[in-house]
């Protein structure tokens, strides 16, 4: 529905719309502007008092004989504010002011003057609790969108960053940031992210970034392995961005989606770059080693324990010290469940008592658990390394596609013995082989194609540019 140029059917129409008898929240005020009168309409906590003051303290000294005749002359001549905006239609005004944009009505305008003096609560850019690095910038994403694009655009100050604004959620409207380098960045893959987001038809992306993720990218949900990168950091969110990837920022979503993403991309972390070479060439290398070790560690125990035959004599002290009352497969199952469960307790515990309850969890779980017979002292070592050692790369994702992979080995292994175990290897490794990208590329490029330059990329650290002569 369009406006007219009678302010009170505008009115009318719009506080019908809004509700804003009844929603506190929603203010309009009834002004008078070079002798018309006018109404502004805003919501209470998204918009900035001052700058609305300013304003008004303009349109207090317009005269009648200065008023323009029509919207647009007035808002170029008497508004003086960057972000000004000029709607026709009620849906789109509504969509706004619920943005946090101030709407201003005139008398004998049939346009609505949109104001963009909003503000939002957010919280400081303080450094992301899980993706931490021991040297390097501690600033990270906040919920608020405008402050994430800020935070890429101060370190690439380059105009072929681009940063495309969409929308998605009928009723949530939820703003969608697409960034990109000119230049650099798939174009296909670009135009197909677009086409995607552009055809949703959802409700509202209630979760934020994995709503958009299981929209654009429906296929495969039984692969446990991520198919995106996550990260709340902005240094690497601009890396990955001159390096020709896609980040889509979501708003209310502290995080950055970055595609397209293979194994080794989420792998990767800022501190293989804030060390030199070498040492960030051990760190990546630590890495892999100890997530690789994380899947096999405990199904590989389980088999030579069930196989005692096998086990050299320089690997006697992995046998129990102990006879089991338990069997070893039933402890290595609930203590993986145990330990989830004491995760989700920490998450819920206040901060206050969080470290007093972890340590009172783990004397409770490494000692009368041993001595009541639940369980041997070597399967909660076995279990405690791959816990810790799930930590050592910052993706949530990657660590329960291992946790997911590492359960299916073992009850592979408890089953079929030797034969379950590599079978087990084999679904795992298949997983990875035949994962693909958003893009549809291979998701452990460049060993599948093999490209031997990107393979030391990938695996050795490189150095850093140097400047250009």
């Amino acid at each position: 529905m369009g406006f007219t140029t009678d302010l009170s059917s505008n009115m009318e129409h719009f506080k019908n719309t809004l509700h804003a008898d009844q929603c506190f929240d929603v203010v309009y005020r009834v002004v008078e502007i070079g002798g018309r009168k006018g109404c502004l309409f805003f919501v209470d906590g998204m918009t900035k008092d001052e700058v609305l003051l300013k304003i008004l303290q303009v349109f207090q000294g317009i005269k009648p004989e200065d008023m323009p005749a029509d919207a647009h002359s007035f808002s170029k001549r008497y508004i003086p504010y960057g972000e000004i905006g000029l709607v026709a239609d009620e849906s789109s005004a509504v969509t706004q002011l619920l943005m946090g944009i101030t709407c201003l009505f005139l008398d004998g305008y049939d346009r609505c003057l949109t104001i963009d003096c909003r503000t939002y609560p957010s919280r400081g850019v303080s450094e992301p609790e899980k993706d931490k690095v021991m040297r390097g910038s501690r600033d990270g994403f906040v919920e608020t969108l405008i402050f994430n694009t800020a935070l890429i655009r101060r370190r690439i100050r380059d105009p072929k960053l681009t940063m495309e604004i969409m929308s998605a959620g009928e009723s949530s409207h939820t703003d969608i940031a697409i960034c990109y380098m000119r230049g650099r960045v798939d174009e296909k893959l670009l135009a197909m992210i677009k086409g995607r987001i552009e055809k949703l038809h959802v409700d509202a992306l209630t979760m934020n970034q994995e709503s958009l993720a299981e929209c654009i990218y429906p296929h495969k949900w039984y692969n446990p392995f991520p198919k995106f990168k996550f990260s709340e950091r902005p240094d690497t969110a601009a890396a990955c961005l001159l390096e020709g990837n896609i980040v889509i920022l979501v708003d209310n979503s502290p995080a950055a989606m970055i595609l397209p993403s293979s194994i080794f991309d989420i792998i990767e972390e800022a501190d293989d770059y804030y060390f030199p070479p070498i040492t960030g060439t051990y760190l990546r290398l630590s890495r892999m080693l100890i997530s690789l070790l994380t899947l096999i560690l405990t199904p590989l125990w389980l088999v030579l324990l069930q196989n005692p035959e096998t086990i050299p004599s320089w690997l006697d002290f992995i046998r129990l010290s102990d006879p089991p009352h338990v069997p070893v497969f039933y402890q290595l199952l609930l203590l993986e469940f145990a330990i989830d469960g004491l995760r989700l307790a920490a998450i819920n515990t206040p901060s206050m008592l969080t470290t007093p309850l972890s340590v009172i969890a783990g004397i409770v779980l490494g000692e009368y658990s041993v001595k009541s017979g639940w369980f041997n002292s070597e399967t909660m070592l076995y279990m405690a390394f791959v816990t810790v050692a799930n930590y050592s790369q910052a993706s949530f994702e990657l660590g329960y596609a291992l946790k997911f992979m590492r359960v299916l080995l073992l009850i592979l292994t408890a089953c079929f013995n030797w034969y379950g175990f590599w079978l087990g290897i084999v679904i795992s490794v298949c997983a990875v082989v035949f994962n693909r990208t958003i893009a549809g590329k291979s998701y452990i490029y460049p060993l599948i194609p093999f490209h031997l330059n990107e393979v030391k990329k990938r695996f050795l650290r490189p150095r850093l540019p140097h400047t250009k002569k």
